[in-house]
């Protein structure tokens, strides 16, 4: 179709392959993706290079995320004000800056600041990326472009564990945010050379900012991610200032959701949500940045803590995952156009359902390798989501919708990957108190299996200690197995939940309705 034809040329400069541009795209988007997840096996040094506790470092993470997902629905309305290269590029000299920060922080405010800056400047790196990417190939091609962006942004937050263990290994934990630096430099210098913006970029009159969606958006989501951040920590609803927090976040985004429906000048144009495709993506893309984003969080914890790994084996053990998205993207981005993606991502569902399953069988007892081919598979199942999930979601917008449904769809995978880490840490503390208490249960003196093995722990260390200080030690070395064991169940719930919520998407998936390789065109 003629149209097809020059809807996929708007985003071309003359004389410019189409790859070269999908190379100076996928490299931000890389590059945003991965820091979601490269602190991950730093907590434990950022904690204690800054006097802070675990949980305070974990905020590294999670307030990136709540600035990422604040700039996300804005980044259409930014795009078509400035220009999207231009606007993309400032992003990328913000993130790298802020990068920079990240990397020299003295404190623990100085690096939560950097985060802050560096989750604004990469919240928009996304959805250009995809939009620019979708609007540069022609149709019959747009699925491998696709799988190429894809595999950037599946693999990302798989290597970063591995990339942040090493250099944290090795050098510091402040190079794993200092690899960015020359990393923003080439995306700048390629985005430079070969992007351009399409004619209705150009011509566009977005018209004032709604600063007043845009504040209820941020409040609501500061307020969701304090809740989601020290909720664990003060017991939930059990304390007013969380049920405060949580009555100032749902009358926030429910006064951003009637300002966007009632106002001409909006933040985002939530009349998207009226294609079924899109709002049943956007559920299923929360979920899998849930489980996600879990996962990356939850098997580097438990080699660090239970295990003893340094960050170089955490992040060694789990780097698998990215091998099976690298195998699984190019076929994907082939299959997308000739195989039902329905068909694709309830199989990446199911997929992902069953190794997490097979993970939850771990002991005390693995070694790095024990989950090699359940981690490989479960990166293989990740590309059979993504891909076919985002063009099925975005596959029926218009070209001029796609800005905005990018930001959007984005925005649900955040927000979902903000939720499964609460989740995941959550029901790790509260399930290692519930296991711990029915294991001791069989502690106490007329116990054969119990008074066993004291006994055992008694003579191991009368060998080293004495016969005097045999006793107190004994019993607190059962303890420190009991706390060990249970902890380990607690992991064991969670892999099992991730399992249940996998396979709970399966049915959500049929709901879509087919779109082909060619109605990606957005018409």
């Amino acid at each position: 179709m003629p149209e097809e034809t020059d809807t996929s040329a708007q985003n071309v400069a003359p004389g410019v392959n189409p790859w070269l541009i999908a190379l100076a795209v996928v490299l931000p988007a890389f590059m945003e993706v991965i820091d979601t997840s490269i602190a991950s096996v730093c907590i434990p040094y950022i904690a204690g290079s800054l006097s802070a506790s675990n949980d305070e470092a974990t905020w590294v993470l999670t307030f990136y995320l709540l600035s990422n997902a604040v700039v996300l629905p804005a980044s259409a309305w930014f795009s078509l004000r400035f220009g999207r290269k231009r606007f993309l590029i400032a992003s990328i000299v913000i993130f790298t800056i802020a990068s920079f920060f990240c990397g020299a922080a003295t404190s623990l405010v100085m690096i939560l600041v950097a985060r802050l800056l560096q989750g604004a400047g990469g919240g928009a790196l996304q959805p250009l990326s995809q939009a620019i990417l979708t609007e540069s190939f022609p149709p019959e091609k747009r699925g491998l472009a696709m799988g190429m962006f894809g595999l950037g942004v599946v693999v990302a937050p798989v290597l970063g564990p591995t990339l942040g263990g090493w250099l944290t290994d090795q050098y510091s934990w402040r190079w794993a945010f200092y690899i960015n630096i020359p990393v923003g430099v080439l995306a700048i210098i390629l985005i430079s050379r070969f992007v351009i913006d399409p004619p209705y970029i150009k011509n566009a009159k977005p018209g004032k900012l709604d600063t007043i969606g845009f504040g209820l958006l941020a409040i609501g989501l500061g307020c969701l991610q304090i809740v989601l951040d020290r909720g664990q920590q003060d017991d939930w609803l059990g304390a007013v200032w969380i049920r405060w927090a949580l009555l100032i976040m749902v009358g926030t985004l429910a006064g951003f959701v009637i300002s966007q429906l009632t106002r001409k000048a909006t933040l985002v144009d939530l009349r998207v949500f009226k294609n079924r495709n899109f709002t049943l993506g956007c559920v299923l893309i929360f979920m899998f940045g849930a489980v996600i984003y879990g996962a990356v969080t939850l098997l580097p914890l438990y080699y660090q803590t239970l295990m003893d790994y340094s960050a170089w084996w955490a992040g060694l053990a789990v780097a698998p995952r990215g091998l099976g998205s690298i195998l699984a993207m190019p076929l994907v981005g082939f299959m997308v156009a000739k195989v039902d993606n329905r068909i694709l991502v309830s199989s990446g569902f199911i997929v992902f359902g069953i190794c997490s399953l097979f993970w939850s069988f771990l002991t005390l007892d693995i070694s790095p390798w024990s989950l090699l081919w359940p981690i490989i598979i479960s990166g293989f199942s990740l590309g059979l989501v993504f891909v076919p999930l985002s063009t099925t979601t975005l596959g029926d917008l218009r070209p001029e919708q796609v800005g905005n449904g990018s930001g959007l769809y984005n925005l649900m995978r955040n927000i979902g990957g903000s939720v499964g880490i609460s989740l995941v840490e959550t029901l790790l503390a509260r399930h290692q108190q519930l296991h711990q208490t029915e294991l001791s249960r069989n502690m106490y003196p007329g116990s054969a299996v119990f008074q066993g093995a004291l006994n055992s722990a008694q003579g191991l260390l009368t060998r080293f200690r004495g016969p005097a200080n045999d006793a107190p030690g004994a019993i607190g070395l059962l303890y420190q197995q009991l706390a060990q064991q249970a902890s380990l169940w607690s992991y064991v719930d969670d892999l099992r939940y991730m399992a249940f919520a996998c396979w709970c998407c399966v049915p959500i998936v049929w709901l879509l309705k087919r779109v082909r390789g060619r109605a990606i065109a957005g018409h």
